[in-house]
């Protein structure tokens, strides 16, 4: 096993390879959507948030192949959403002239469609417990591929909306005049395998860290590795609030979340086969992120802004789950 000094570094290297990656997959993505006449808040839903997503597809990809540790992945999605909830729309907010306008088209359409992902995504955690029961393990279950594919048909309504709204929208194109095309298409691809070399730092940290300290891997993937994984969201969304985008802003967050529940978790389990998931660790980490997401929606909809006020108080809501992971981690309380 690897000792903690060097874990701690390659996870630190590995954060700085991702934020790497993922400043040039944001500028490639950004210039290509508007060269293709994308609306704002589809380069926001779509192309900005499945770019930025890259470090969590990967994480579980990864966990799931390479280590055996799907919960790791999982954990890391999970954890990863409650930061995009709680802290980037915060930040956002904060770090904006003014309160971050949440937009009609974002709550209404948006917020609802991540919210039935969320539902969906614990629906299949409890069929897979209910008709796949792993023998001899109490609340365990075989998560197969026709239960993992089923969140991916409901992504494919997801984008089927989107590209209804693309085809309705009257958009113009932008011609990238400074650099070829060809050049942002290697800019994309090239902050894509940034980010995958990255989040495999991330993970063998993660790994080694769980090892190190006689605590459950998800846990770090829980937070810290979470955290990592989420800078791109965190870029492209502070970014696009402070130029007075609120729908990149926000549609990223969402779209970036929808994209992890749907996509993300069911890669790991379409390319390894049936992979067990353990119910009891999955109803309070979805649990919290449920009462993330409706705190989020709730804030939204109100005056369908969100105020420095209200961004305080989700930066103190995630506070209270860190602190609520580290009483895990040390034993003091036992919940997951």
């Amino acid at each position: 096993m690897a000792g903690i000094p060097l874990l701690i570094g390659v996870g630190i290297v590995g954060t700085a390879v991702v934020w790497a990656g993922s400043s040039a997959l944001e500028r490639a993505s950004d210039r290509l959507g508007r060269h293709y006449g994308l609306p704002r808040l589809i380069q926001g839903t779509l192309i900005a948030a499945i770019g930025s997503s890259a470090p969590e597809i990967a994480s579980t990809v990864i966990a799931t192949i390479r280590y055996g540790e799907f919960e790791l992945g999982v954990g890391i999605i999970v954890g990863s959403a409650v930061f995009n909830i709680l802290v980037i729309p915060s930040l956002s907010a904060l770090l904006a002239d003014s309160p971050l306008d949440t937009g009609r088209d974002v709550v209404y359409k948006e917020a609802q469609f991540y919210m039935l992902s969320v539902a969906a995504l614990f629906l299949v955690f409890a069929l897979a417990v209910i008709y796949y029961p792993v023998e001899g393990a109490e609340f365990r279950g075989n998560l197969t591929r026709p239960l993992a594919f089923s969140l991916l048909v409901l992504y494919g309504l997801y984008v089927f909306v989107q590209y209804l709204d693309v085809s309705e929208a009257d958009t113009e194109t932008v011609s990238l005049s400074r650099r070829p095309l060809l050049v942002e298409w290697t800019l994309l691809i090239g902050g894509i395998a940034l980010i995958i070399a990255g989040v495999e730092g991330l993970v063998f940290a993660a790994v080694g860290l769980g090892e190190a300290f006689g605590t459950p891997s998800f846990l770090w993937g829980l937070t810290v590795v979470a955290a990592a994984s989420s800078l791109p969201d965190a870029f492209i969304s502070v970014a696009a609030a402070r130029i007075d985008e609120p729908a990149v802003s926000l549609g990223n967050v969402l779209g970036s979340n929808i994209f992890d529940l749907l996509v993300a978790i069911p890669a790991g389990v379409l390319l390894a086969g049936t992979t067990s998931v353990s119910f009891t660790a999955a109803v309070p980490m979805m649990a919290f992120l449920i009462v993330a997401t409706v705190v989020l929606f709730t804030f939204a909809r109100t005056g369908m802004t969100i105020t420095n006020g209200e961004a305080t108080a989700m930066l103190a809501l995630y506070g209270a789950f860190i602190g609520w992971l580290l009483l895990e981690s040390v034993g003091a309380v036992n919940v997951l």
